[in-house]
This record gives C-alpha cells, structure tokens and sequence, in this order.
C-alpha cells in the first residue's frame, strides 16, 4: 500500500448550526467508511505564508496553491486513492480534493 496525501481546497461554510452540525456528520461518516486506510486524520488549515526564492523573506497568504485541510491515506494506486475520495463529503459544499502519491524515500 502506498500513502495519499489528500489537500483540500475550498471552504465548506455552513450559514446554520444545523448545516455545521450536517456536514461534520458526513465527514465523520467518510472517515469511517475509509476505517484503517485513514494513515492521518489531518486537520483544517489556517493562515499561511510562502516563500518563492532563495534568501527572500516569507510572504502573507497562499501563494497560488488555496489549501483548507489535508487527510493522508493508504490505497494501492493513485486511481484507487481517487475513487475512494469520488464521494467525499468535502465535494458537496464546492470544495475540490486533490491526491498526491506520498513518495517513500526509505
């Protein structure tokens, strides 16, 4: 099995307690649909800075690349990892998964 990291983007506002309430009830599903394939659960993402060249000081914001949060989890392809992620509950409210294999270097 490999590893996948999953990056977020977009943002899953909710206008209600209710739709908090929802919407956490859904992520809570899809990590337990995933179970044991879940390596790292991750976490939202808050502020941020970025630094584009050598020796230059680190600039506010994103830097081009929006991030909200990142799950790590093991598939046996990069097409398995995505077909797990096809009904993410991060895709209902406009957000956008993005999988990136975790290259093992040891």
């Amino acid at each position: 099995m490999s590893r996948y990291v999953l990056i977020y983007s977009g943002s899953q506002t909710a206008e209600s307690r209710d739709e908090q309430d929802a919407i956490l009830a859904a992520w809570e599903a899809w990590y337990a649909k995933m179970g044991s394939a879940i390596a790292a659960g991750g976490d939202p993402l808050g502020s941020s800075k970025f630094i584009s060249a050598p020796g230059s000081p680190a600039a506010d914001g994103d830097g081009g690349m929006p991030a909200s949060g990142y799950t790590v989890i093991e598939a046996s392809s990069l097409d398995a990892a995505a077909s797990a992620c096809a009904d993410h509950p991060h895709l209902e409210h406009g957000g956008r998964v993005h999988i990136f294999e975790a290259i093992d270097l040891h």
